[in-house]
């Protein structure tokens, strides 16, 4: 059997953006530790620059790559943001940690069962068709990733589950989070 440690867990994803952006961080931080994990949170206290620009940016950019390389694991909800796909803020962040070694496990909220395949959210966001190759292109003509996954390769493929829930509350269910954790404890006793 082989002993896989992990305590610490950096959770990523566009709730830094909701409106109610503490009460979320608080129920993920409940449910990480009634999972057995500890969710590391923004450290404020590191931050001098109070004015928002680009030392502020860079600042925070700083605390939160120092946060990604003291975690163990990482939960990444890739919910599409703002358009067709997830945050590119968690974009990166998936990537850094999946390029540091850290296991990465993601989920997605998705209003209805058709925007469960990247392709068909392109599609509805700026158009799609097939061309005489059987190519999917978009209204400018560039190649549609197309392998029926729900998110593109790199992120699908980084993370070690990625779980896809239909729900009408896109913002609030945690049901992914839930998944993941329960996930994250089976990597853990494998």
């Amino acid at each position: 059997m082989v002993v896989r440690r992990v305590e610490t867990l950096y959770l990523a994803g566009p709730e830094v953006w909701y409106p109610n952006v503490g009460a979320h961080f608080g129920l993920r931080q409940h449910l990480c530790a009634e999972a057995g994990f500890t969710m590391l949170l923004p450290d404020a206290e590191s931050l001098r620059e109070l004015d928002p620009g680009e030392i502020m940016a860079r600042e925070i950019y700083a605390e939160r790559v120092a946060r990604m390389r003291r975690a163990d694991a990482a939960i990444v909800n890739l919910t599409p943001w703002r358009g067709p796909t997830a945050d590119p803020g968690t974009a990166f962040e998936a990537g850094f940690l999946s390029g540091l070694g850290k296991p990465v496990f993601a989920w997605m909220n998705l209003s209805s069962e058709q925007d469960a395949e990247y392709r068909e959210r392109i599609d509805a966001y700026v158009g799609a068709q097939l061309d005489e190759d059987g190519v999917w292109r978009d209204g400018q003509g560039a190649v549609i990733e197309d392998f029926g996954l729900p998110e593109t390769a790199m992120l699908w493929a980084e993370a070690r589950r990625l779980f896809v829930i239909v729900t009408p509350d896109v913002m609030g269910d945690v049901t992914g989070l839930e998944l993941c954790l329960e996930a994250v404890r089976q990597y853990v006793d494998e």
